[in-house]
């Protein structure tokens, strides 16, 4: 992570995304415009947080983990999206682990200057009310999708968001063989069963074996197959 200090290009998201009224004169000159690197966290489960991120550029994975070490991926995220505004309206410690897919860029804003200048500011208000309920509808609408699409269709939907930019360009990497019992949990389905679909996809050229993982080799294909991103919801 580093911080990108350049205010034209952190004004320039802010004019393309209509975050000047929101982010006004009082919040602006402590607003930071950081970068993070393709796999770097913005921010971990159980932390005390301190900013809001309003992601500008970029992928963004959202998942939980259990006190077993199991993971769960609940989304991917590109822009314009918070991070962090649950937690700063109901004062909580961070709900999710943040990670980045692909480099992104992230305005940060001190949860003491947003409460500060912000707590009366209605803009800012409106803005987080939209926000966050659209979230939860959103999360809400995505589980009931998730159940209703067979297994191969949630298998490349999931695989789509997590190998693919936000302007869904292919995104090089490997799903590691450790990873597979996270996916299972996520799309609901038995270890076993999604191991029988992966070998159906590797059988038709989606997907390759390598030492360690899965290689993507066929994204459009995937995106076929997907038909709509279940888990890449905005």
């Amino acid at each position: 992570m580093k911080e990108i200090k350049d205010p034209i290009l952190l004004e320039t998201y802010l004019r393309e995304y209509g975050l000047e009224p929101v982010l006004y004169e009082k919040i602006r000159p402590f607003c930071a415009l950081y970068e993070y690197d393709r796999g770097d966290l913005i921010c971990s489960q159980g932390e005390s947080p301190e900013f809001l991120y309003f992601l500008v550029k970029g992928k963004l994975k959202v998942f939980t983990t259990n006190a077993e070490g199991k993971t769960l991926v609940i989304s991917f995220k590109t822009a314009l999206e918070l991070v962090g505004d649950i937690e700063y309206v109901q004062e909580t410690d961070i709900l999710n682990t943040v990670e980045a897919v692909t480099a992104v860029h992230m305005i940060a804003v001190p949860y003491r200057i947003l409460r500060r200048y912000g707590q009366e500011h209605a803009p800012l208000l409106q803005f987080l009310l939209k926000v966050i309920t659209k979230k939860f509808y959103l999360k809400s609408n995505s589980i009931s999708l998730n159940m209703m699409y067979p297994v191969d269709v949630r298998l490349a939907s999931y695989l789509v968001a997590a190998f693919s930019d936000e302007s869904h360009n292919p995104v090089s990497g490997l799903l590691s063989t450790a990873e597979l019992k996270d996916v299972a949990n996520l799309i609901g389905v038995s270890y076993r069963h999604l191991n029988r679909v992966i070998l159906q996809f590797c059988s038709n050229g989606l997907l390759e074996r390598k030492k360690g993982g899965l290689l993507v080799k066929n994204l459009d294909g995937l995106g076929k197959l997907a038909i709509r991103n279940i888990y890449e919801y905005q």
